[in-house]
């Protein structure tokens, strides 16, 4: 009886603390569960420390450890992705290096796979990170699903199994920066939803900050909704309307009271400050817009390769 197989797809940039222990908790996990074969993919973002020599230590002693080595770092989106089509599993399941996705739910995301769910993710019920951070996540998550045209999932960071019709799927979609749960949610399939409590990082820093964490929250606005281009098309013309109306009350007013009435320069120069920023900010949406668009338009590769260890 053939075993079905399993891809753990793992993206790694510097993480020469964590990647050993993941290796041996996902052998851990899967030496329970016989009845599945395993390939475990590392893709490594141009690592800067051991990263990389442990990968090919790693390599050398289980055949069913695969590393890509990219040329330089192309980012949190592009190189995941990439990894993500090379997997070719019956099921991937794809999870960070820091040990913040737990591998102990792979058996939960394969039991209910076996039930029948063709996506299964792990959704965050709770956070070891700061309130802070964990708060806002969640006023974004609110906010871009009132926005968006599908009904997007919160707190799910991707950390999940996907089927291999759902791979191919999206494959077929040849999205050149794809927000990956956006696109689950276009595909309509139900998802089986696991909760867990996610833990601080045992080693290393973490690689996110302002701009990565920026570049993520926008991708998810821009791929799945038109609201803010709509939004400024009618505060525009709301504010024309404003405008309109507030000259009017200021020229009625000053033919009532022509000798005692002033309209002075405040009202001029704090109308051109609020006009000229509300402008300025939906300017930078219609360019956030415009990027996406030139993300797809040039196909440029998701990554380009330097070595490839146990393929």
């Amino acid at each position: 009886m053939n075993k079905k197989l399993v891809s753990i797809v793992t993206p790694c940039f510097n993480e020469e603390g964590n990647v050993e222990e993941l290796h041996n908790q996902i052998k851990t996990v899967f030496e329970t569960m016989p009845q599945y074969d395993y390939e475990h993919i590392y893709i490594d973002n141009a690592s800067t420390d051991s990263t990389q020599a442990i990968l090919r230590r790693l390599a050398s002693q289980d055949k069913r450890v695969k590393v890509i080595l990219n040329m330089r770092n192309f980012g949190q989106v592009r190189s995941p992705y990439h990894a993500f089509l090379q997997a070719r599993g019956d099921a991937v399941i794809g999870m960070a290096s820091d040990l913040q996705d737990p591998p102990l739910l792979i058996a939960d995301f394969l039991r209910k796979w076996e039930e029948g769910y063709k996506v299964v993710l792990g959704q965050k019920v709770e956070s070891e990170e700061s309130w802070l951070m964990y708060f806002l996540r969640t006023r974004y998550y609110r906010l871009v699903r009132r926005l968006a045209d599908v009904e997007l999932l919160e707190h799910v960071t991707g950390f999940g199994l996907y089927d291999r019709v759902v791979v191919e799927q999206i494959r077929n979609m040849e999205d050149r920066y794809p927000y990956v749960r956006g696109l689950i949610s276009e595909l309509g399939y139900p998802v089986a939803r696991i909760p867990y409590r996610q833990p601080r990082r045992k080693s290393g820093l973490t690689k996110n900050n302002f701009f990565t964490l920026y570049d993520i929250a926008m991708l998810g606005l821009t791929s799945h909704s038109k609201a803010p281009l709509r939004l400024a098309t009618m505060l525009g013309f709301a504010m024309s309307l404003f405008s309109f109306f507030a000259g009017l009350v200021y020229l009625i007013y000053k033919l009532i009271f022509w000798q005692s009435f002033s309209i002075g320069i405040a009202p001029i120069v704090i109308g051109l400050f609020l006009f000229s920023s509300v402008q300025l900010f939906f300017l930078g949406i219609v360019g956030e817009y415009i990027g996406a668009i030139h993300r797809q338009v040039y196909k440029r590769p998701f990554v380009i390769e330097k070595e490839r260890i146990n393929w």
